[in-house]
């Protein structure tokens, strides 16, 4: 059941629920929320600073899968009204990029939660690109302290 009433799409509201700050920001919806899985958006834009020669480059959906994962943390904690922490990337495996998107093209990605224990989240994200799977990966975020 998904949590949200409607989709997030104010960017004031986005960076209440995630740290990062311009020019890194990689999400700019929040789709779907429960209690165990998270869905972000991101519109490609030409000034991303991980766009090269017209394409969203494969960091940039490393990053954007990773703040899909602090934008689930981040909305835990907006919904109590306490500031999102900061995290890290711990590991990541098992990743696979099938496709590059490319400027103006909207990305939709699934981070499904395997298991949560003192601030280390486990997950595996699914990337689409128009339904298309394009990216795969398993990943392990760490809350600072």
């Amino acid at each position: 059941m998904n949590l949200l009433k409607e989709p997030i799409t104010d960017q004031n509201i986005i960076l209440k629920l995630i740290p990062q700050r311009t020019p890194i920001i990689m999400v700019d919806t929040l789709l779907f929320f429960n209690e165990s899985k998270v869905v972000s958006g991101l519109t490609v834009l030409k000034d991303n600073m991980f766009v090269q020669n017209g394409y969203f480059t494969e960091p940039g959906l490393i990053e954007h899968m990773a703040q899909t994962v602090a934008l689930y943390t981040g909305y835990h904690f907006y919904i109590k009204n306490i500031p999102a922490p900061e995290g890290y990337i711990g590991a990541i495996k098992g990743v696979t990029i099938n496709k590059i998107p490319k400027v103006n093209e909207q990305l939709e990605t699934e981070v499904e939660i395997l298991q949560e224990i003192m601030g280390v989240t486990l997950v595996k994200g699914t990337t689409k690109l128009n339904g298309e799977v394009i990216v795969t990966a398993q990943m392990k975020t760490v809350l600072k302290k």
